[in-house]
């Protein structure tokens, strides 16, 4: 009874995963480069590459797993640390066009921060892809020059609909 379910429940995070995925391709059919906040084993990003093939997905995680998703080819890079970390911003500085913040990860221990790191390593235009993050999230993304992306009215669906938001950081003035 475990090992099925088991299959369910990763079924379901799969389906969850896709769901995600798919509501960016909406915005931006062919992201450049990805990166995946907290990405563990990096499981959404080998979802996410089923409907964006051309994507380079970059993992960072506290732990080891993200070095050995990118032995396993899910990412292509992969950094140790957390995002927070100046180190990490400064190289990866406005070089991702869509930044993910996904639920199924250890919570952050400053969230503020580490929302503005994520600006940080978004490019203008760039779309950040949060899940399960607290309700005063306009009132943080605004003085960063970000909108929230609109979500289009669902069909219904079997699972329900994942609690997130999709933000975009407005381009850069000329």
């Amino acid at each position: 009874m475990n090992s099925l379910r088991t299959r369910v429940s990763a079924l379901d995070e799969r389906r969850r995963h896709r769901m995600l995925a798919r509501a960016i391709l909406r915005l931006l059919p062919e992201p450049e480069s990805w990166l995946d906040v907290g990405t563990g084993d990096a499981h959404f990003p080998e979802t996410a590459k089923e409907l964006f093939p051309y994507t380079s997905f970059d993992g960072l995680d506290p732990t080891p797993r993200a070095v050995r998703a990118r032995a396993a080819e899910r990412i292509e890079e992969a950094y140790a640390g957390h995002l927070t970390d100046p180190h990490i911003t400064s190289a990866l500085h406005a070089r991702y066009d869509v930044v993910s913040l996904l639920r199924d990860r250890t919570p952050a221990p400053d969230p503020a921060a580490e929302l503005h790191a994520a600006l940080t390593v978004l490019r203008p235009a760039g779309l950040l892809l949060m899940e399960g993050r607290p309700d005063d999230l306009r009132a943080q993304l605004e003085p960063h020059d970000c909108e929230i992306v609109p979500e289009p009215r669902r069909l219904p669906d079997r699972l329900p609909a994942p609690q997130r938001l999709i933000a975009r950081r407005k381009p850069s003035a000329p």
